[in-house]
Order: C-alpha cells, then structure tokens, then sequence
C-alpha cells in the first residue's frame, strides 16, 4: 500500500503533511520508512494534518548522530512549521527521540504523546551483530523478527534494509544511533513527562518485550497501556485498524478533558 505523497520541503526540511486539524507528528524508528505509516495517513487526514518528517538518521555529521541530535532536529523542524497542539507518535527509536525532545523542551506545543515499541528503556536492538554485508537472508530473518506476522516482512521491505546495510556510511550511522539509544536510557526522567500518553504495544513484540510498556506505564505518570495480541514491533504496520481504533479513541477522549 505503498501511497504517493507529496514530499513537502521547507529549508532543510523535507516532510508529509496531509489533512487538517490539530497536527498528529510521526516519528519513525532506525529501519523507519514512509510505508510505515501509510494506513495511518489514509485513516488520520480525515481528522488531523498528518505530518510526518523525514528523520536525517544517515545525513547529520558523526557527533550529531544520536538520540539527542534527532530530538534536536525534530525541535527545530517543530519551531520552523509552527505547529501548536501537536499529538507527537514515535515508534522504536522515533518514540525514543519523541521522549528526549520533551524532556529538553517542557515548553513544546505537545498536547499528547503516543509511544510505540519504543526504546529508552530497553531494547533487543540490531545492536552489536551486524551482519556481514551482502547477507540477505541474514536481513531478512531479522526483518521477520520485527513482526508476529513474518508475511509482513514484504521483499519490498527487506529489499529496503538490505539496500541500508549494504551501504557503509549508512550502516555506520545506524551502529551510532544504536548504541546512543543503549546508552542513553531514560528511567529516571521519565516522571518528568506532563502529556497525557498513550503507550500502544504488541504482545509478542521481541524488540522491546511487553514488560518494557509496562515498565515505561509505571514511570510515565500520566499513561495508558494498551496491549495488542499477536502483534509484534510495528503495531501501525502489522494491525493498522486495530492501533488506529485505539489511537483515535484516545484522541477522541482528550478533546473532552479539560486542558489544563
């Protein structure tokens, strides 16, 4: 389902925007890519601008190549389009960056955040066993992992992640991001998020475990955990109508309480 959007550009920003009403920003993880998200975007421009940026994961220099520069960029892009009540959704590492942003920025116009196999506490990662390049079926295995579903791991996708980890200075940068997300973990600040958030997880996801959206419940004061079975890392990809029931739901909740 693979549907072509617009690709927006605004300075050195280049992203999504489909649809009207208060700005739902998606943040997608390491192996992220756009057909991610696409029933979700189909689903949410009936009701909100679906916005989704283009992470730089392979195009910031070296230093800048971590948990905290992303967020620094995801602050920066945030600013520059002027977005205000913003429902901001990280899967894996993009639910990572989601956290750090609002952790350095208390003042961001950040109505609800929505996590999804994120990291920041824990994760099963690609981590420190890169494969030998040119191992397809190495990459493909793993790609099925990510799902309860191995069918979803389309050839499409893993052709995709193939392409990234044949690529040096990609799979340098994906190494980097990796082990910044590993060391930087988030269990003593996570009191410090305000927004109501909503944590969406797969029962049989082994990237982060179910205990790791139980962990980031317990932490994240003002949470829901909602779980979903037979459903791995990529809930939005592998059961969209069911995540994007609970997500609109929860949505549809925050209109009727009183904002602070």
């Amino acid at each position: 389902m693979a549907m072509d959007y617009e690709i927006k550009t605004q300075g050195k920003f280049n992203f999504i925007e489909e649809g009207e009403g208060e700005p739902l920003v998606l943040l997608h993880g390491l192996f992220g890519a756009l057909s991610n998200f696409s029933h979700m975007i189909e689903y949410f421009r009936q009701y909100n601008k679906v916005v989704i940026p283009m992470l730089p994961l392979y195009d910031l220099n070296i230093l800048e190549t971590s948990v905290g520069g992303l967020a620094k960029f995801v602050h920066k892009f945030i600013e520059a389009r002027g977005y205000q009540n913003i429902h901001l959704l990280g899967n894996s590492l993009g639910g990572h960056v989601a956290l750090v942003y609002l952790l350095k920025h208390p003042e961001a116009p950040v109505k609800s955040l929505i996590l999804t196999g994120s990291s920041g506490l824990f994760e099963n990662g690609m981590g420190e066993t890169y494969p030998k390049r040119g191992d397809y079926e190495y990459i493909r295995k793993k790609a099925e992992l990510t799902f309860y579903d191995p069918k979803i791991a389309t050839k499409e996708l893993v052709d995709e992640m193939f392409e990234i980890v044949n690529n040096r200075l990609k799979v340098i940068k994906i190494i980097t991001l990796a082990k910044s997300a590993i060391r930087h973990n988030l269990g003593d600040e996570l009191k410090d998020i305000q927004q109501p958030t909503l944590l969406i997880w797969g029962r049989n996801d082994t990237v982060t475990p179910p205990m790791v959206g139980e962990e980031f419940q317990k932490l994240i004061p003002n949470s829901e955990l909602e779980f979903i079975d037979k459903c791995g890392h990529a809930p939005m990809m592998e059961v969209p109508d069911e995540f994007n029931k609970i997500l609109h739901a929860f949505l549809e909740r925050l209109k009727t309480q009183p904002t602070a």
